[in-house]
């Protein structure tokens, strides 16, 4: 049983990471080089009273301390400001791209996970032996090749030499479907290089972690005392290993969880796959700053609460942490 003592630290303490983070979020942006009020016209013939009237009706002729106190008052709206790119609310644009991000990372995230569990069981359950030399290396190979660079490489081999997939999007431009399948055969299509490209990242990191954390629970006494009572290995492995060595797993799918909503910066501008990552390098190269914030904003809550939530999951895995 989670003590309520436990959550409610845990609460506070999340509370506190988010308040700094509004105040170094709207901070950021209005250190960052560039003219607002010329950002938002333009039009390189508008003189300085257009630029002033505009920065009044943004409020960003007034001190700095009134501009945070609208910056919160907006942001309990929900308002997040407009786009200078797109010309539309920030909520808006950023709720149109989180679903490619969503099921792109998602779906990648839950494949690698189940997969880097085996793996790194089998791995720590057969320590020193040939396949445990083979998964460990592979996952230090595959936590060490950058994205990007796979992504290229797979676009390479199998999008320009063999023409077997796409070479970028989520879908064909200009095509027409006939029914909900087609269009999801051919999102499927696209995504299939970018999750390749990410399930190398995400089982190495899963493998990895689970291989060490089996070691560690194979040396405790309660391994020993199920052996010696000649129960069978693959017992042994499900019912007392793999359960408790899935803690600090479980710890971190809730952490990578919070990460869904940022994307993957490097593969979706690799893949060109329109969605919250690409959609932060496109509003940094065309400097469209309340985007950022906002994108950067609903990142930084969406990790905090997963965090939140992975120290009360393990505090309920485990009862002495509360």
């Amino acid at each position: 049983m989670v003590s309520k003592k436990y959550i409610a630290s845990k609460a506070l303490t999340s509370f506190t990471t988010l308040f700094i983070v509004l105040v170094v979020n709207f901070l950021l942006f209005r250190v960052m080089p560039g003219d607002p009020g010329r950002m938002l016209i333009r039009d390189p013939r508008a003189g300085p009273d257009a630029i002033k009237r505009l920065e009044k009706q943004f409020g960003l002729d007034k001190p700095m301390h009134d501009q945070f106190y609208l910056y919160l008052r907006e942001l309990s709206r929900g308002n997040l400001g407009l786009s200078f790119a797109y010309n539309k609310p920030v909520s808006k644009v950023i709720l149109y791209r989180l679903p490619n991000t969503i099921l792109l990372i998602g779906f990648s995230f839950i494949i690698s996970t189940l997969i880097g569990i085996l793996m790194g069981s089998i791995a720590g359950w057969k320590r020193g032996s040939k396949t445990d030399s083979a998964i460990f290396g592979f996952s230090l190979v595959a936590t060490w090749l950058p994205s990007f660079w796979v992504g290229t490489m797979l676009l390479l081999v199998f999008g320009f030499w063999f023409r077997a997939f796409p070479i970028g999007g989520i879908i064909t431009p200009a095509k027409v479907f006939n029914n909900i399948f087609e269009r999801w055969r051919d999102i499927l299509w696209h995504m299939t290089l970018p999750t390749l490209a990410l399930l190398l990242w995400y089982v190495g990191e899963y493998v990895l972690l689970m291989r060490s954390s089996m070691l560690d629970v194979l040396t405790e006494d309660y391994m020993v005392t199920a052996k010696a009572k000649g129960l069978r290995e693959f017992i042994i492995l499900k019912d007392h290993a793999l359960r408790n060595a899935l803690l600090p797993v479980a710890t971190l799918t809730m952490i990578n969880l919070g990460y869904v909503v940022a994307g993957a910066i490097q593969c979706e501008i690799v893949f060109a796959w329109p969605g919250v990552g690409k959609l932060i390098y496109d509003s940094l190269m065309m400097r469209d700053y309340p985007l950022l914030q906002g994108a950067f904003l609903v990142i930084s809550i969406s990790v905090i609460i997963a965090n939140f939530l992975a120290d009360v999951l393990y505090s309920y895995l485990d009862p002495r942490v509360g």
